[in-house]
């Protein structure tokens, strides 16, 4: 399969991520027309988390996502490998636990979260069938796992427009917002590389997680996945 994250090593990525973080959240409000943050309440409304819990919140950038954890009383660690949207993040809400980590070596124990999530950030992950693994492994029987990331809308006509708007609108437009305007046509180009909805599943349930489901947004342009670790027997 092609990937254009295989043309990147991980450093170059992270890099990529430390100069675009001072507005990353801001150009992501910009370029999906807003619909970021209500993507953002589904996941929340899909972990379901309660007090007492502990959520991993991968590529967690600057924190925009594991403030509603925190916001509830939910003990949530932020884990990016850019170091740069995690100073940004620290900043900003510095209750919150930021930590550096490769999502294919993941610096926490065994079965240590009763949630994983990751949201738009599984596709920057050089191997991302590891990175479930992964997931799996600090995930406590019965936990769960759930995925935002960008996916192929389900109608063809709006497949097409979907994919002009990846390739030639989204880049004019962070020519002008953004401060690194070539990282938003590697993110296009990503986007337009990552699997469907069904492979997307199939690597879920190949790194050892059930009750494989998904939820398409937009039309297919964003597809939510949740799935359980099997609980001990």
């Amino acid at each position: 399969m092609n990937r254009a994250s295989l043309d990147k090593r991980p450093d170059e990525v992270a890099t990529m991520f430390d100069d675009v973080a001072p507005k990353y959240d801001v150009v992501n409000d910009v370029l999906s027309m807003g619909q970021t943050r209500r993507w953002r309440r589904i996941v929340v409304d899909a972990v379901a988390a309660r007090p007492g819990q502990r959520v991993l919140d991968l590529a967690a950038g600057t924190g925009t996502s594991s403030e509603p954890y925190a916001d509830a009383g939910i003990d949530v660690v932020a884990c990016d490998f850019s170091l740069g949207m995690l100073k940004v993040g620290k900043r900003r809400r510095p209750d919150i636990d930021f930590i550096a980590g490769d999502a294919t070596n993941l610096p926490f124990a065994d079965e240590s979260f009763d949630a994983v999530t990751i949201s738009f950030g599984l596709r920057n992950v050089h191997e991302p069938r590891k990175a479930l693994e992964e997931m799996f492994r600090v995930a406590k029987p019965g936990g769960r796992i759930v995925i935002a990331e960008f996916s192929q809308p389900t109608i063809p006509l709006w497949r097409t427009m979907y994919t002009e708007y990846l390739m030639r609108a989204l880049p004019a437009i962070a020519t002008k917002v953004s401060s690194n305007p070539d990282a938003y046509v590697y993110l296009a180009e990503s986007i337009r590389a990552w699997p469907d909805q069904d492979e997307l599943a199939t690597w879920i349930k190949d790194a050892g997680w059930q009750d494989v489901a998904y939820r398409n947004l937009n039309g297919g342009i964003v597809a939510v996945h949740r799935a359980y670790k099997p609980s001990a027997p």
